[in-house]
Order: C-alpha cells, then sequence, then structure tokens
C-alpha cells in the first residue's frame, strides 16, 4: 500500500509538470530560426504563398492559441498532422515507438546486469576495483557517435557478424531482430554500464564495511549471503537511481545513434523534424518522451518504497495521521 500512495503522489505532481513541459517545448520549437511554410511551398514561393501556407496550417495565430489547440486536441489523443507530409502525427510516431524502445530497454537490461555484477565485484577494493574504476572513467569519455562507427567497422563490415544500418521488427523473427539491435544496444551500454558499475561499486565498498556486515560474519553467515541478501539491498538506493538516469540518458542517446544506424525510431524522426521545422511532430516526440521520463520517474519512485523502510514508515505514519485513521 505504501508503493500505491507513492505512486499516486507521483502521478499527481506530473499532471502540472507535463503541461509546463509542453508548453516550454512549444514556445522554444516556435522560436526556432527558419519557417515551415519555406518548406512546404518552396524557397521560390511568393510572399501571398507564403502567407496563404501559414494561414492553411494556422501559424499565423499567436503561440499560446497555436498551444492551446495542441494540448486541446492531445487530452482527446488527437495530436494533430505532419505540417510536411499531411500524416496523422500520433500514427506516425507509434510506427516508430518499436525501434526506440528496443534501444532503450536493451541499454538498461545491459546497463544494470553487467553493471551492477562489475561493480558487486569490483567492491572489495583490490586491482579488480581500480580496474573499474578505470574503466568507467573511459567508458564515460567515449562518445557515442565515435564508438557506433567503430564498432560498424569491426563487426559489421570486417567480421560481418551484425548488418552495419536498419532496424528488423519482431514478426521477422527474434534472431534477425537481436542482430539488428546488438550494435546500436552495445555502442548506448559502455557509458551506462560505466556509470552503474561505478556508483554500483562505491555503494556495495560502502555497504560491505558497515557494521552490521561484521556481525553477519562473526554469526557464521556465508559471504554469497551477505553480498546478495544484505548488502546489495542497503545499496539498491543510490542503484535504482543511475539506473533511472540511464533510461533518461538513453532517450537522449537514440537521438544520434539512430542517425548512425539508419534505425527508424522516434530519435532519428526527430532529427529530421526538427531540420524541417514540423512543430506538430517534434512536440508529439517531446510528450512521448516526457511520458516514458515520468513513467521512469514512477518506477525508480516505486523501487525506493521497496527497498527503503524509511518511506514505508513515513507514509504509514500519513495514513495514521489522515481524519479516520486511528494512531495506536
Amino acid at each position: 500500500m505504501a508503493v500505491l500512495r507513492i505512486a499516486a503522489r507521483r502521478l499527481a505532481w506530473s499532471i502540472p509538470l507535463a503541461v509546463v513541459a509542453t508548453a516550454v517545448s512549444f514556445i522554444l520549437v516556435a522560436l526556432l530560426p527558419g519557417d515551415a511554410a519555406v518548406s512546404l511551398a518552396g524557397r521560390n514561393a511568393t510572399e501571398a504563398q507564403l502567407d496563404q501556407v501559414r494561414e492553411d496550417l494556422e501559424l499565423d495565430q499567436p503561440v499560446w492559441t497555436q498551444y492551446g489547440q495542441w494540448l486541446g486536441g492531445a487530452l482527446r489523443g488527437d495530436l494533430g498532422d505532419s505540417m510536411i507530409n499531411r500524416q496523422p502525427v500520433a500514427a506516425q510516431l507509434n510506427d516508430r515507438l518499436a525501434p526506440s524502445l528496443s534501444l532503450i530497454i536493451g541499454v538498461v537490461l545491459v546497463a544494470t546486469v553487467v553493471g551492477v555484477a562489475i561493480g558487486i565485484g569490483g567492491a572489495r577494493r583490490g586491482r579488480f576495483g581500480r580496474a573499474v574504476n578505470a574503466a568507467s572513467i573511459g567508458g564515460l569519455a567515449i562518445p557515442d557517435f565515435w564508438l557506433g562507427l567503430v564498432l560498424i567497422v569491426v563487426f559489421a563490415v570486417n567480421l560481418g557478424w551484425f548488418p552495419p544500418t536498419g532496424y528488423v521488427g519482431w514478426s521477422d523473427g527474434f534472431g534477425i531482430w537481436l542482430r539488428s539491435v546488438t550494435l546500436p544496444i552495445m555502442t548506448l551500454s559502455v557509458p551506462a554500464t560505466a556509470i552503474v558499475a561505478r556508483l554500483t561499486r562505491d555503494a556495495m565498498s560502502t555497504a560491505l564495511g558497515g557494521e552490521y556486515v561484521r556481525t553477519l560474519r562473526a554469526a557464521g553467515l556465508g559471504e554469497r549471503s551477505i553480498v546478495l541478501r544484505h548488502a546489495l539491498r542497503n545499496a539498491a538506493i543510490p542503484i535504482i537511481t543511475v539506473v533511472g538516469l540511464v533510461f533518461v540518458g538513453a532517450l537522449g542517446g537514440t537521438v544520434a545513434i539512430e542517425s548512425v544506424f539508419a534505425i527508424p525510431g522516434l530519435g532519428r524522426t526527430a532529427v529530421q523534424a526538427a531540420s524541417t521545422r514540423d512543430l506538430p511532430v517534434i512536440q508529439g516526440i517531446v510528450l512521448y518522451f516526457m511520458l516514458f521520463v515520468i513513467a521512469s520517474n514512477l518506477v525508480v519512485d516505486c523501487g525506493y518504497g521497496v527497498f527503503d523502510p524509511r518511506l514505508r514508515s513515513s507514509a504509514a505514519r500519513g495514513r495514521m495521521r489522515t481524519p479516520g485513521g486511528d494512531s495506536p
């Protein structure tokens, strides 16, 4: 029940946050240099033709009026039509959702499993621990786009193990899908894994240095049980936090990596829409990314409620103070 109360409270705060974030992004995109009417009518169009295009697209109205119309449609599930191809934005983005989610979820899984395993192994402050520190610094210093190009040359061009570009969906077979997303997931996972490994190592080192660990060892409890059942649980809060940050970072990483690997996802669509100033598509992508961030923060907050007893006890005290709740 404590987790449900935490989730409900976070969702309530997410509603005004979503309105503010979409409003700010709408205004910033509207202030970008360039003119969508020129992209549609062509550079040789007359001023009268450009004015007609702006009127047809309602670009001649104030920004707040345009945002109000967009927000009203978004609340009904209508994100409008693209200015360029006049197709429904929601349908276009839904078609590009699977490639982006494949990369993001794959990166989070790889970074969490590999990073936590490496961090636990490096928590004992030896040569391996120093190697984890050095590798984490190196992993963070490597640019994503450069690493992606290197992986394409080595594993796609020279070895021929994976396709260099493109995306294949689940419907064509799991193996083909996995081969198509392996290189981009590897590219985004290197810095993400470095961050998780470093934070896990620091959190586990602190947890293993606690008094309760020495008490458990004195009681004869096995080292594996101490590490996995007790120390890892106490170190879970910073690990959950960094995994949530990895998810958000993977969202931003898809913008560049999808262009490098020619993956038809939301990130590549955002780049294309920005180049043509296609405001409805850009705003739709902002909304999708914002919903992803809200969902990620919600999962992280629920994780806090599961692993942090202080939050559960605080929620219980809040319940007892509510009308109708009897404090013992």
